[in-house]
């Protein structure tokens, strides 16, 4: 009889954990989406993959930007890539392939995503009219985050 108790128990206390680690895993995943799939605490996200691929990732800041954040939100959601290969050399052959046919607007820049500066640009880019001032912006302060890293670079890029 004292064999079956403690096989009991001890089955008992398997299924008391795994109850556990499911409530937890529960909280785990409702912070996740609390926080807007943002990983809310400041340890390593077990949702985001550590890309090895990617040399460096920047935060695009969608408060100074506004129309060119929501081009890259809605061209990476149509899904074009979120990383951009520096390949400065390559700018102005991606660019007139990016807006072959595309119309010149008055008022309004052709915004590219991937941009013309990425490898990942060029024909079938994303290309949407938005304000010069918002574009120009844009351009000035990715060039300048850039700036540094050398042609080849993998940088991923995640908009706030």
């Amino acid at each position: 009889m004292s064999k079956r108790r403690s096989r009991r128990s001890k089955r008992g206390s398997r299924g008391f954990k795994s109850k556990i680690l499911t409530l937890v895993g529960m909280v785990v995943i409702a912070l996740y989406a609390l926080a807007g799939g943002e990983w809310p605490l400041d340890i390593p996200s077990p949702f985001k993959t550590t890309d090895k691929s990617v040399d460096h990732t920047i935060t695009f800041p969608a408060e100074r930007y506004p129309e060119t954040a929501n081009h890259i939100r809605k061209a990476i959601q149509a899904g074009h890539s979120d990383v951009c290969t520096i390949d400065r050399k390559g700018a102005e052959g991606n660019r007139e392939l990016s807006l072959k046919g595309v119309p010149v607007k008055k008022g309004k820049d052709r915004d590219e995503w991937p941009m013309a500066m990425c490898a990942e640009g060029g024909k079938d880019a994303d290309i949407q009219y938005i304000t010069p001032k918002d574009n120009r912006g844009a351009g000035s302060w990715v060039g300048n985050q850039l700036s540094t890293y050398p042609d080849g670079t993998r940088v991923k890029f995640v908009v706030k």
